[in-house]
């Protein structure tokens, strides 16, 4: 595809956008916004003809809201957002980064540092690729917003920097044709024999999130004359009622649809055994029940994550908790889980309360020109990936843009080995250079083919 990208510029940038430490926090005033004034300056050096062009707004404490007008306003705009924050680096695991977590070093091909994957690439990808057709002299007929919010790495926090976003278009009254996110990519998955085309991931839902608090509240006292359950025995049968029943694993046409897709991408002789098990799919449950990573895609979860008691070993506790993490597969609700809780747990000496939290999001379709954008796009640039549409574990800003968007995609368009992909988040986040060039291209090809 004869598309002109700036590798050598989008690379410097991301070095110094890694640079800026902007690391969020639940509680705001430990946040150093100085950082993300220094990222926004490294975005209008790098990229002056964005910022001559594209009107900017600052939202809430370091939103940005990049508007680039087009010739027919009667086009809904499309939406490409993301986030400029990072999760922190925890100081004793520093020292076990091969290069500094906040160096954008380049070394063995590939840039080091936190938000090389999560999602400073994405984000800076998004202004490459406007600066660049600005440079050609491109003017879209549909407007094209670019939203970045600042919080995105934070949960709970009771001022999403995303839906702040989201509101703002509302109250204008603006309805989005689409909006692209992060989320799933082109991962390397080929494995030779076995596996012959890789699959490009689009993330349609995104899964719910809750967090329940379980409470037990008992007399107290010395441990020396103990009572036949302690608090901590009541909330302990409690946890152990909720992990004997919990949700089970189903076939869900998501989840289906994404098994059959890698089926189909299976290489002969293997590709036999595909075929043979398409038509029936369901009865891989149990076996892909059993395996953790595949039974979270096919299930709500809800996992035990921390505990609390007594400050003493020699004293029974007052007041004894438990916090319960679940995630929701989209068709049930926070308030569906809550009574699933209570309803397994079966003792009304244990407090269930939710503490936060969201509904699943709602399912974008596929039969979109945004959809078939990433699919045509996808095949031209790689080798024929197989587009799987999924329903992302995570929690993205996608979500808060249903109020003012029906077509809400998830893809981030690296082509990244798995072990390094997943190493987002983790020591030693880090991209390899050979997956910068066409992800350039998606990028600019995709706001071209929008627009």
């Amino acid at each position: 595809m004869n598309e002109r990208v700036n590798v050598e510029r989008y690379i410097a940038t991301m070095q110094k956008a890694i640079q800026c430490a902007t690391v969020s926090h639940l509680d705001e005033s430990e946040t150093d916004w100085a950082e993300f004034d220094k990222l926004h300056k490294v975005f209008e050096e790098a990229y002056p003809l964005v910022h001559q062009t594209l009107k900017k707004e600052v939202i809430g404490k370091a939103g940005l809201f990049y508007t680039w007008e087009g010739t027919d306003p009667s086009l809904d705009p499309i939406g490409l957002i993301g986030h400029q924050d990072v999760v922190p680096v925890p100081e004793e695991t520093v020292g076990d980064w091969t290069h500094p977590p906040f160096s954008g070093d380049i070394a063995d091909g590939c840039l080091w540092g936190r938000g090389a994957v999560d999602m400073k690439t994405h984000v800076v990808a998004v202004l490459e690729a406007i600066e660049t057709l600005l440079e050609d002299g491109y003017t879209p007929n549909r407007t094209v917003m670019v939203l970045f919010g600042y919080n995105e790495e934070v949960v709970g926090s009771k001022e999403p920097a995303a839906k702040l976003l989201a509101e703002t278009l509302k109250a204008r009254g603006i309805h989005l044709e689409s909006v692209i996110d992060e989320g799933g990519g082109i991962p390397r998955l080929r494995i030779p024999g076995v596996i012959e085309k890789d699959l490009a991931v689009v993330g349609i839902a995104e899964k719910g999130y809750a967090d329940y608090k379980l409470t037990v509240e008992s007399k107290g006292g010395q441990s020396s004359t103990p009572p036949k359950h302690t608090g901590v025995g009541i909330l302990a049968k409690a946890i152990t009622n909720i992990e004997k029943n919990a949700y089970k694993a189903s076939m869900t046409p998501e989840f289906r649809n994404v098994l059959n897709l890698v089926l189909d991408s299976l290489a002969f002789p293997t590709s036999l055994i595909g075929k043979a098990l398409k038509p029936v799919a369901p009865i891989l449950t149990p076996i892909l029940a059993a395996i953790p990573e595949s039974a979270s895609l096919m299930k709500t979860t809800t996992a035990v994550t921390m505990t609390s008691g007594s400050p003493q070993s020699n004293v029974l506790p007052k007041v004894s908790t438990a916090t319960i993490n679940s995630r929701i597969l989209p068709g049930m609700t926070m308030d569906e889980v809550e009574k699933h809780l209570n309803k397994v747990i079966g003792d009304k000496r244990v407090k269930v309360e939710r503490i936060g939290g969201n509904d699943p999001s709602p399912v974008s379709p596929t039969n979109t020109e945004t959809f078939k954008v990433i699919d045509e796009l996808s095949k031209e640039l790689w080798e024929k990936p197989v587009t799987a549409p999924y329903v992302i574990m995570g929690a993205t800003d996608a979500k808060y843009y249903h109020i003012v968007c029906e077509n809400v995609y998830r893809h981030s368009p690296f082509n990244i080995p798995v072990p390094i992909f997943m190493l987002f988040l983790q020591t030693d986040e880090r991209i390899p250079q050979d997956s910068i060039e066409k992800a350039l291209v998606f990028f600019k090809q995709s706001i071209r083919r929008l627009t």
